[in-house]
């Protein structure tokens, strides 16, 4: 099977001339329900109730979160009484649009209160509520403006689950609104530009009554839930054992700190959580994700560049051509030297594509550092004009200074390309997988520097590996990384069989096959499915399975 030359890397380095614009982010909120420790001896110390999301979301499943969601069309028509505490005068504002960072303002947008108690009751099924018409007194009695016995409260959560958007006939029904004057607006964060789905996403303080009712999850939107200190949770993200975004982080540590009393200010300031001009994404001690604009593959935007290290760091992949972030990321690890002690001493590159080496030069001059990669990175960089300081090797481990050190293990991954490169943090079983999987849009392999039997192979070993986190190099990470690595394969292999039903049937051109192989491709995206398919014949016939 005669496989020509590479196209993806042509798409690669002709595509993305310029900055993409962010995703417009959907308003959103959440409800961080706490309540006070019961033993004595932590009796300034709270619980948190936090859940995990399902796996079967695409947007973050896995993930541990509090009770949210988008704000929905019906919203603003639900009842609502009082207002939330620590808004300053004028917080309800038009919504700010085209902004990539958190603004300050909260920006409460008609009906968001609503969503965030909405969201809170249907994924929990705490009813945070009052009577309509302020009385406080009957609350609870069975009268009209009380408390809805527990099956009515159950019956239309269910209701409200299942879509049937009842949930405001029925507070009405008991004379109910829910209640905003038990609410604290803890800060607003919207989602960098990386993510395929954006929010902008309010927080709010809710300490939790037992007449609110026990909170419990309902599969399979949220899997799990739980009361636990925010100490325990911050522990519990650090030991590898659950995957939160930022802003959990941020709520977790002040919390963990101030407590609710005392946190209000520092919550609100979200600028602690950044490095600069980036989000400080350090979803494990020691691994910070810098999301970077690059001339990649749509539908992702943006290439993953990692720091890695918790004193000397390397640097993986600084994949932007774009100088604007090329200058934001050389501020990042300028106030991440300064601030965490952290200094990149080197660039390591999982491979040679243009999205993940765009800025290699210009950051490797700016901090004056080597750059290693596996060799035939090197000679593939090399007819660029870019030449590699030095090689890594397959089971090469290197001990980085710090407290505590930090030690990685170099895996050699080829199929992607012959000389790609995942790097395994060996503290915590993490893993930099590069292109070895994508959290958004796909991995191309394009012969004849792309090979299906190694990559084939490469998942194959990863998945022995059993990283417990899967960092990748477009897109959100991976908690269940086997079970990524093992769908990866599972996809691949099937559409190998189709691609080998067609060839027994007599169509036996790549561009012939597309309609039956890819029936929903993209006229633009094509020619490169076209070269998978490519790929899989020339497995096909290496194996014997066809005859050219």
């Amino acid at each position: 099977m005669k496989t020509g030359e590479g196209l993806y890397e042509l798409v690669l380095a002709a595509g993305g001339g310029h900055l993409v614009a962010p995703r417009p982010a959907r308003p959103s909120a959440a409800i961080v329900l706490y309540r006070r420790a019961l033993a004595e001896s932590a009796a300034n110390e709270i619980e948190l109730f936090w859940l995990r999301r399902g796996e079967i979301l695409p947007f973050m499943g896995g993930w541990h979160a509090f009770p949210g969601g988008g704000l929905e069309r019906g919203d603003v028509d639900l009842p609502v009484a009082g207002s939330p505490a620590g808004l300053a005068p004028g917080g309800w504002t038009a919504a700010s649009a085209g902004r990539d960072d958190s603004p300050a303002e909260p920006d409460l947008v008609p009906g968001l209160i609503a969503c965030a108690l909405r969201e809170l009751f249907e994924e929990t099924g705490v009813m945070i509520a009052r009577p309509a018409d302020g009385r406080p007194e009957g609350f609870g009695s069975g009268e009209t403006g009380s408390t809805p016995p527990p099956p009515a409260l159950a019956e239309v959560r269910q209701a409200q689950l299942a879509g049937e958007k009842a949930l405001g006939s029925w507070l009405a029904s008991y004379g109910l609104a829910f209640d905003a004057d038990r609410l604290t607006f803890a800060g607003r964060w919207l989602t960098p530009p990386f993510s395929p789905a954006r929010f902008d996403n309010r927080f709010f303080l809710v300490e939790w009554r037992p007449a609110d009712g026990t909170p419990r999850v309902t599969p399979p939107e949220s899997e799990e839930g739980e009361w636990l200190t925010p100490r325990a949770a911050l522990d519990r993200l650090d030991e590898g054992h659950a995957l939160a975004a930022p802003p959990i982080v941020h709520l977790l540590r002040v919390l963990a700190e101030e407590g609710p009393d005392r946190a209000g200010a520092r919550l609100l300031d979200t600028t602690e959580a950044n490095l600069g001009p980036l989000r400080r994404i350090e979803l494990r001690p020691g691994i910070v994700l810098l999301p970077l604009a690059a001339a990649t593959l749509p539908p992702a935007g943006h290439t993953n560049a990692y720091l890695l290290g918790t004193g000397d760091c390397v640097l993986v992949d600084p994949g932007s051509p774009f100088e604007s972030e090329n200058a934001r990321l050389l501020e990042a690890l300028e106030i991440a030297e300064s601030r965490l002690g952290r200094r990149v001493r080197a660039i390591w590159l999982t491979h040679h594509h243009p999205d993940h080496i765009a800025g290699v030069e210009v950051i490797r001059r700016a901090l004056e550092v080597p750059v290693f990669g596996h060799p035939r990175t090197a000679e593939r960089l090399q007819a660029k004009g870019i030449a590699l300081d030095g090689f890594l090797a397959d089971g090469q481990r290197v001990v980085l200074d710090g407290s505590p050190p930090f030690a990685l293990k170099v895996h050699y991954t080829p199929g992607h390309t012959s000389g790609h490169l995942c790097f395994e943090a060996e503290a915590t079983g993490d893993l930099i997988g590069g292109d070895m999987v994508a959290g958004f849009g796909t991995i191309v392999i394009d012969p004849p520097e792309g090979d299906m039997d190694q990559y084939l192979a490469s998942l194959d070993r990863l998945r022995e590996l059993a990283p417990r986190t899967l960092f990748v190099g477009h897109g959100a990470p991976f908690l269940d990384s086997v079970t990524k690595l093992t769908e990866y394969r599972d996809h691949r292999l099937a559409r190998e069989a189709q691609i080998l039903a067609c060839w027994e049937e007599g169509v036996r051109e790549p561009k012939a096959m597309l309609p039956r192989v890819y029936p929903e491709i993209a006229p633009a995206v094509a020619p490169l499915a076209e070269r998978q398919i490519l790929a899989h014949l020339v497995r096909l016939e290496r194996r014997g399975r066809i005859q050219p």
